[in-house]
């Protein structure tokens, strides 16, 4: 018997975990074993096909100052109000 989620193509598969709960780029990466760079590309590409759904953004926060980010699909590396690295990353959900 073949496994039927075989088949899915990695966006398919990145719509799936979406549609259960909100998920960050770095957890999508190590459930599906792929880049982070990978992800944010099929993300981008989900957001702009209406046969996934609406993909949504809770943005990015500096956990050290509270700086909230514009809801973008990518990764801050630095905030620039405090200059901190501890950024919370940006979650996104399908809806």
């Amino acid at each position: 018997m073949v496994n039927e989620e075989s088949w899915d193509t990695r966006r398919a598969k990145i719509a799936k975990l979406l549609r259960n709960a909100p998920r960050s780029a770095s957890e999508i990466s190590r459930v599906l074993g792929i880049s982070i760079a990978d992800v944010l590309e099929d993300l981008r590409h989900i957001a702009r096909s209406p046969k996934y759904g609406e993909l949504r953004i809770h943005p990015a926060r500096c956990r050290k100052c509270g700086y909230v980010f514009k809801a973008e699909i990518k990764i801050p590396k630095k905030c620039p109000r405090c200059k901190s690295t501890w950024i919370e990353e940006p979650l996104f959900i399908l809806r």
